[in-house]
Formats: C-alpha cells, sequence, structure tokens
C-alpha cells in the first residue's frame, strides 16, 4: 500500500516551499523503492478571505485517513496571526493531540555560523516543544473594550497529559543521543503551572536514570545556546519557550530556512504534521528565492516517522552533500545568489 499524505501548500513561500520539495521527496521515495501518494488541500489565508474560514468545518475529518499531513506555511499580511495560526495549524494540532513538536538543530559543514570559530557538526541539538496547549491555550478575554479600566487576561494550561507525553518524548530521545536533557522553564516566576512541568520531570527521569538533567530558566537557556550551543544534546520546554528556542537555534545554525519540524502525535492514533519552521515570508513571496531544505528535512522527519528510514536517509544524505559542496547552488539567505528551483533541481541530481 503507498503512504497517503495530504499537502496542505498554505501562503506565501509556503506553496512555493511545497512545490519544489515535492518531486525531491518523491525522488528519494523512488530511489528508496517507496510508494507514495499525496492528496492537495488548497486550505489557507486565501480560502479565509474568500470564505470565512481557513479550512472547512469537516477538514480534521478530512485529513483523519491520511497517513501524514505535510504543510507548507501559513500566514497573510491581510489576515491576523490569531487567526491564520488558530484556524488551521492548531485546529490540526490540538485536533489531533500533536503533543509533541520535535526541532533538530545543525549546523552543516559549508554553512557560516553567525557565531565564531563553531564549524559544521559542533551544533547538533533537538528541542522538544510541548504542542498544544501551554501558553498557546486559548483561555482568557477581553473586558471593558475602549474604557480606562480595560483588562485582557491570556491563560496558560498545562494537562498531565500533554506534559507526561512531551518530557517521555524528550527522555526517549536523550536515552537514544548523548544521555543529556536540559528542562526549560520559568519555574522562578510561574509557581503553578512551570512547578507543575518541573514535577513531571522529576516523576518521569526516575524512569531513566541513565539520563543526566540539567534544569535552566528560559532566559538563561537563550543565553547559553548563543554561549555555548555545543554543550546542548535534548532540550524539552513548553510551546512558547520552545518556539522562540527553535528560531534561536535556527538563527545560530545558518537560518531559518533550513529548520525542520514534525508535530507528532506519539499513539498514532492520527495522522502526524511535518512542516518547516519558516513562516509564509510575503516579503520574499513571488521571487523565487526560498530556501527549500526546511521543507525537504521535512519531509525526512515524514519518511522517518513512517518507517520509510532509507528515503530519510536519502534526503538527508543530499541536503548534506550539497550545503557541502563550495560550487552547489544556494539561496540568499545562506550566502548564495540560486532560486528555489536550482537548489531542489540539485538535490534530485544527488537522489538519483
Amino acid at each position: 500500500m503507498p503512504n497517503d499524505i495530504a499537502v496542505i501548500p498554505g501562503d506565501g513561500i509556503g506553496t512555493e516551499v511545497v512545490d519544489r520539495s515535492l518531486p525531491v521527496a518523491e525522488a528519494a521515495a523512488d530511489a528508496a523503492g517507496v510508494s507514495i501518494e499525496t492528496a492537495d488541500y488548497g486550505w489557507g489565508s486565501e480560502r479565509y478571505l474568500a470564505e470565512g474560514a481557513m479550512m472547512p468545518e469537516d477538514g480534521l475529518d478530512r485529513l483523519r485517513d491520511h497517513d501524514a499531513i505535510f504543510l507548507g506555511a501559513v500566514g497573510h499580511p491581510e489576515v491576523p496571526d490569531y487567526v491564520t495560526l488558530g484556524g488551521l495549524r492548531l485546529e490540526i494540532t490540538k485536533g489531533f493531540k500533536q503533543h509533541v513538536c520535535e526541532r533538530p538543530t545543525h549546523l552543516f559543514e559549508g554553512v557560516t555560523s553567525p557565531l565564531r570559530e563553531y564549524a559544521g557538526g559542533e551544533i547538533d541539538f533537538v528541542v522538544y516543544r510541548q504542542n498544544t496547549e501551554g501558553e498557546y491555550a486559548d483561555i482568557g478575554g477581553r473586558e471593558y473594550g475602549g474604557f480606562d479600566n480595560e483588562v485582557a487576561v491570556q491563560s496558560a494550561l498545562f494537562t498531565r497529559e500533554g506534559t507526561e507525553t512531551i518530557v517521555r518524548a524528550a527522555f526517549e530521545a536523550a536515552a537514544d543521543r548523548d544521555g543529556e536533557l536540559t528542562n526549560v522553564t520559568k519555574s522562578n516566576a510561574q509557581a503553578h503551572g512551570m512547578v507543575f512541568w518541573d514535577d513531571i520531570v522529576d516523576e518521569v527521569g526516575a524512569e531513566y536514570p541513565g539520563v543526566s538533567v540539567e534544569r535552566l530558566l528560559v532566559d538563561a537557556a537563550s543565553m547559553d545556546l548563543v554561549r555555548r550551543p555545543e554543550e546542548f544534546d535534548v532540550l524539552v520546554a513548553s510551546n512558547l519557550f520552545g518556539d522562540i528556542l527553535t528560531d534561536l537555534g535556527a538563527g545560530i545554525s545558518g537560518s531559518l530556512g533550513l529548520a525542520p519540524s514534525s508535530n507528532v502525535d506519539p499513539t498514532r492514533e492520527h495522522p502526524s504534521m511535518f512542516e518547516p519552521v519558516h513562516g509564509s515570508a510575503f516579503d520574499i513571496a513571488g521571487e523565487g528565492i526560498a530556501n527549500p531544505i526546511g521543507a525537504v528535512r521535512s519531509w525526512a522527519l515524514l519518511f522517518e516517522h513512517l518507517g520509510e528510514a532509507s528515503a530519510a536517509s536519502k534526503l538527508r544524505d543530499a541536503v548534506a552533500d550539497q550545503l557541502a559542496d563550495p560550487d552547489a547552488p544556494r539561496t540568499p539567505d545562506i550566502g548564495g545568489t540560486s532560486g528555489t528551483g536550482a537548489v531542489t533541481a540539485d538535490l534530485r541530481e544527488r537522489i538519483e
């Protein structure tokens, strides 16, 4: 049976990186003897502007039977960000209990880090970000709008299910890697949700005696990711903190355009979703210069999740070979002058 993948190109450069990266993923699948089928869903901001919703009411039902979902990006200058995020990506991650957001950071050979004296392979860590609740829970409200006593309340939500799921995934990853986990919180200032989080890290950590745990407040972790990134292995953090730290990780490893991401339901009851970390980037949309490597690396995460290790490996090897090659095409964000299509055409040649 072929792997059945739902593809949501989304907005802006999301449509561009999906259009260019899909043939690369198909080439890797063919080379590995893997069969895939894709179904395109044209949901996003254009649909919202035309119909008042980012996705149809039965959108989750349409996606439910697919083996995986690939998302380009969402966001539009004419639509508030909370609408684009909440109306599509968060609708899917929450509806399908995709509690685990895995975001690897790797400095590739041939890519220059803005941090001096770091060479390829010397920055290599992965952030496990709680993906469905925490600071992104839609709990709160506003009262007395326009008056002097106007008030806004935004509450963070931490459940045992969601927190245990992400913490256990992070410990499993640390046990498979170098056995080092960094727990990032702000429990000195958030004495309820973050202390609850710390308690669950202690409980789950007792099951993994071979994993050492470092505890950092998010401000210190941000500083240390710049000051000593080579010392980090696996980090686990809440939704907001993980989001910020992974953008920082992308920055110190060369570009946000290189960064992949997965949104996983570990129970596999629902399909998981894969996407590059970058947004819709309307400032460069239509110019053909978006970096497709974050999308290609996200396809590798998708194949790995589906158990197609050979296809995932072919994508990763092609990316590493291309970035290490000084004569290979590269997009402007990593110092090149080539376009999206030239990069993906070169990747396909390396695979085929």
